[in-house]
């Protein structure tokens, strides 16, 4: 048993993330898929947004040392097995979320990068994604983009196939990730496919079916059901499995 998890105590998952006031994403995505599988949470909340399900009408970001205090006192008062962080905002957000990290006991942390809304608002600027990729990856287990997010890591056009993708995620192991997992939902056809590409290895294919719902959040309640499964000890390959697997149920769930 890991150290820093006391016996007969359910592990909790730190949810460093914003909150969106329609409950469509964000940390009320991240509790509920947590919650699925029978752990807590601990939360740092790194920003209060102002949100409907069609836009983000107004941010504001919690100051940098609200959200460092914020992760310290959830190291020292729950046993916190994994991190899954979502929206940071700023460069000054992710060079302290990184330092708390970087000083805290070893968790895997699962990285789901926030860089726009879903209606399209710009979420991160330019400098915060350089500052991302050079502070906060190495620190992650998993990075989670989507297309058009690998897009902007990578500063190259938007992937068309499988090669490009590979060659994208490649890009970003420059900057010290250890693992990348390529969402498919902003791809087409019948099936919706996430890769895992790490180092040296081939990638993973996670196959699902693509179902014609619209379903705000599904990206923070895919990294965080990883993050769920890590904290109880599962492999990476086993958690994103039973992740994807909890997504597909929940977009089941919905369809007309």
């Amino acid at each position: 048993m890991s150290p820093h998890v006391l016996p007969h105590v359910l592990p909790h998952v730190l949810i460093v993330a914003g909150s969106d006031s329609s409950g469509g994403a964000g940390i009320v995505r991240d509790v509920e898929a947590v919650s699925a599988f029978g752990l807590r949470c601990s939360l740092a909340i790194t920003a209060v947004t102002v949100q409907t399900h069609q836009r983000v009408e107004r941010i504001e970001q919690m100051p940098p040392d609200l959200v460092a205090d914020q992760m310290r006192a959830a190291f020292a008062a729950d046993p916190v097995a994994a991190v899954k962080i979502g929206m940071l905002g700023t460069a000054t957000a992710i060079d302290t979320v990184a330092s708390v990290l970087a000083s805290s006991l070893p968790v895997p942390v699962v990285l789901d990068p926030v860089l726009a809304s879903t209606s399209g608002r710009q979420l991160l600027d330019d400098e915060a994604i350089d500052t991302l990729k050079r502070k906060l990856f190495p620190l992650c287990a998993l990075v989670t983009p989507n297309l058009p997010e690998l897009a902007l890591l990578s500063g190259l056009p938007l992937a068309t196939g499988e090669t490009e993708i590979v060659e994208q995620a490649e890009k970003l192991f420059d900057t010290g990730a250890s693992a990348i997992l390529v969402k498919g939902g902003h791809a087409t056809g019948a099936t919706a496919t996430d890769l895992l590409i790490q180092p040296r290895r081939e990638p993973v294919r996670f196959d699902a079916s693509r179902i014609a719902v619209a379903m705000r959040g599904t990206g923070c309640m895919l990294a965080s059901a990883i993050a769920a499964h890590l904290a109880q000890y599962e492999t990476l390959e086993i958690s994103i499995g039973k992740a994807k697997r909890h997504v597909f149920a929940k977009l089941l769930a919905v369809r007309p």
